[in-house]
């Protein structure tokens, strides 16, 4: 396949297409397929066969639309008319749509989501551009939206140096949680010595509900393929890896999706021997990592592909210098990967125009917690906490108010509402002590005791330790013996103290991120919070009431 046979499949594609009146998406991704959206789809296509409608209605099982807290949800696309979008459909309603929009030529008046809400118009979409509004394995509908065209243009119009510039003018840092530029670590690995080198696609993604990469992947896989490619071309790698997860519900199923649109892309000649029918070859093999969260840190996912055991390893030397099988790697997280794309369509100038001065284009975030609709979202950078919770998210449930927003998963940390308008932006997250990592956001409202969230990220740590080093492997078991203590009233003033000294001596002298960030939401807490330590402590009280704390203490003080 050339650059013209692409051409030719993207109209054959949009041709295929206009031959339906009717075009039925039903969102399948996890988050919808949790709640039932696998039969919502069979009853959507056994609903159209019913009635004789195949001929003139395309069902679709797409990639993830936004709301998942208002799954499952069906997209209707009817020529001559707007999009309508329907939340919380069961089977019954499913067959109801069909009814009515292409028997009755009406909609139903209930279970409409507005296009035009907020959380919609307030999202940029970039790296989401095709979620939720393509088939999700189907080559031709990626290339019918521009798939595989960056691909081309960068194997004819540029050399491997200019799509290295390319990456380093546009300001795109790694979405993976350090934010390290991007195009430093490619044009390190460009300029290792030639032979094998090889390219990563991290998508482990171990932290507490966060699901950006996961979902990347089984919205629209051909973007990471395609971003892979173009990578290895920029660097002189043939192989690539993707390492996916293995402890999720799902990742078998996202596993053989990824095997059959790898396949797909290799018989097009798109991955392979003469790409595009050029010079370049790169292949692209699947890992499956046995999950563990520290498998998330590059050097332990590295030893995990080698069929080693994933246990971090001091750096230097880097990946980029001597990496998997000592050789030159490039690793980056599957949403760097799907920047790369719209980067070489676009140019660099157009992507380091969104955003702010250090941290250029959007990011893509899972937001959960208490908030009114929880989902995937793609924000710019340089947007305010209060925009995404207030406008994005809907809001907090009535009744009740922020008290904090926590990024960065385990390795981040919790801003108050007081700074709820603090922009997402790398350096304005790390001066509160926070980080954006790879996207996961908690919204917290007061309901939430942060002692008690404290804890929950600290044993989470402690139980993905790899044990390697002492500080992570004992430091972090401490943590938590001494948060558990104040949680349930016993702690002493004393245990603050010793609390803050043993965050220091964690984050200080562990081995690997895991240990050195672990502290994080702790020290955080600390930081904003700390009136709600000294409640557990000095008052035996949860502001909360959530922490059922031991009452001996106020009894022995009234006697």
């Amino acid at each position: 396949m050339n650059r013209q046979d692409l051409h030719l499949m993207a109209d054959a594609e949009l041709e295929r297409q206009q031959t339906f009146d009717c075009r039925l998406l039903c969102c399948t991704s996890t988050p919808c397929l949790a709640v039932g959206a696998q039969k919502v789809y069979d009853s959507l296509q056994a609903a159209v066969a019913a009635k004789g409608l195949n001929a003139r209605v395309e069902t679709v099982s797409t990639g993830c639309m936004g709301p998942c807290s208002r799954g499952p949800m069906i997209r209707v696309q009817h020529a001559g008319a707007e999009d309508l979008l329907y939340e919380r459909v069961t089977p019954a309603l499913a067959q109801e749509i069909v009814d009515k929009h292409l028997c009755q030529q009406t909609h139903l008046e209930k279970n409409i989501l507005p296009l035009d809400t907020p959380f919609f118009t307030r999202q940029k979409k970039v790296v989401l551009a095709n979620s939720g509004l393509i088939d999700k394995e189907s080559l031709e509908a990626y290339v019918a939206r521009g798939g595989y065209t960056a691909l081309g243009k960068a194997l004819r119009e540029m050399t491997p140096q200019e799509v290295c510039d390319e990456i380093s003018n546009s300001g795109l840092r790694g979405r993976g949680g350090a934010g390290y530029p991007a195009g430093l670590k490619w044009n390190l690995v460009r300029k290792a010595p030639e032979g094998q080198k090889y390219v990563i696609a991290n998508c482990d993604e171990g932290d507490p509900g966060a699901y950006m990469d996961r979902t990347l992947v089984e919205s629209d896989p051909h973007r990471l393929l395609e971003g892979m490619a173009i990578a290895g071309y920029a660097v002189g790698a043939s192989q690539g890896y993707i390492f996916v997860r293995g402890g999720y519900p799902g990742a078998e199923r996202r596993l053989n999706q990824l095997e059959r649109v790898i396949r797909a892309a290799e018989r097009n000649g798109l991955l392979g021997g003469r790409v595009l029918d050029s010079n370049f070859t790169f292949r692209i093999d699947i890992r499956l990592g046995a999950g563990a969260f520290v498998c998330g840190e590059e050097t332990a996912l590295m030893k995990s592909i080698m069929g080693r055991r994933a246990q971090p390893v001091p750096r230097p030397p880097y990946p980029a210098q001597s990496g998997l099988w000592g050789q030159p790697t490039l690793l980056n997280n599957v949403e760097t990967f799907g920047s790369v794309v719209p980067i070489i369509q676009n140019g660099a100038k157009w992507y380091a125009g969104i955003g702010t001065k250090n941290s250029k284009g959007t990011k893509v975030f899972a937001m959960t917690g208490q908030v009114n609709y929880a989902g995937l979202i793609e924000v710019p950078m340089g947007i305010s906490l209060r925009e995404i919770v207030e406008e994005i998210g809907g809001g907090i449930p009535e009744g009740h108010t922020l008290k904090a927003v926590q990024t960065g998963g385990p390795s981040g940390g919790c801003i108050p509402s007081q700074h709820i308008d603090t922009v997402v932006d790398y350096e304005a997250m790390k001066a509160l002590g926070s980080i954006i990592g790879s996207g996961g956001l908690i919204v917290i409202d007061d309901r939430t005791c942060m002692v008690d969230l404290a804890k929950f990220f600290m044993e989470f740590c402690a139980d993905e330790s790899c044990g390697k080093c002492v500080p992570c492997r004992a430091g972090t078991v401490q943590l938590v013996r001494l948060l558990e203590r104040i949680s349930n009233g016993s702690g002493t003033s004393k245990d603050l103290e010793t609390l803050v000294d043993l965050c220091g001596l964690v984050k200080d002298t562990s081995l690997c991120g895991l240990g050195q960030s672990a502290p994080n939401p702790v020290l955080s807490t600390l930081r904003f919070f700390r009136d709600e330590y000294e409640a557990h402590v000095q008052e035996n009280r949860c502001p909360a009431g959530h922490c059922q704390l031991d009452q001996r203490p106020v009894l022995e003080m009234m006697n």
